[in-house]
């Protein structure tokens, strides 16, 4: 079976859920691809932020990223968070707007897809995820912020990607698990 080389990058604001509809992703693609060693070769997952968007680093890790992304390009990747996450932190924590259109450039030869995952609105359950994160990862009170501010993220994520180059898909997880989101993006990466 010929891999189809999936380049795919889920970017969304803190809470939507990038991180179990990406699990629900790479537990199809990965024993799918597998070569059949003691390697899990399926797919490869990249988690970029790691407390480096949007500082002075954050346009370094982007490229070095993509810069593997090409070195490996025989093979699935899934990123993350990548460029779309620099850009909306550079401009609601520093009011500087980041041109990733070289990026982009780049990204279109390896035919990335961007997963764009998106909340309601909803305030309340924005509080029962920011609950759930904390009390998985305390550490993570040290930047946690009002619902209202996920909500502002979202809005910055949605605007961007209108202005992408890639194909994209936007989804909805304000409601998880949801085998539905799963099959839509199975879809959309002509996997279904």
């Amino acid at each position: 079976m010929k891999n189809p080389k999936h380049n795919i990058i889920f970017e969304g604001p803190e809470l939507a859920g990038k991180s179990f509809l990406m699990s629900e992703i790479y537990n199809f693609l990965e024993p799918k691809y597998n070569t059949g060693g003691k390697i899990l070769d399926g797919c490869h997952w990249f988690n970029c932020d790691v407390g480096i968007f949007g500082t002075k680093f954050g346009e370094v890790v982007v490229e070095k990223y993509l810069d593997l992304m090409e070195a490996i390009s025989d093979t699935n990747v899934m990123a993350e968070k990548f460029h779309l996450t620099e850009a909306v932190y550079q401009r609601l924590y520093h009011e500087k707007e980041f041109d990733y259109k070289d990026i982009e450039d780049r990204l279109k030869k390896l035919n990335t897809k961007i997963i764009l995952v998106t909340f309601d609105e909803d305030e309340k359950m924005l509080s029962k995820r920011l609950e759930d994160r904390l009390n998985l990862y305390p550490h993570y009170s040290r930047i946690a912020q009002k619902p209202g501010d996920y909500i502002k993220q979202q809005r910055v994520y949605l605007q961007l990607i209108k202005d992408s180059q890639l194909e994209y898909l936007v989804v909805n997880a304000s409601q998880l698990p949801n085998p539905e989101i799963v099959e839509q993006i199975l879809k959309f990466l002509k996997e279904k």
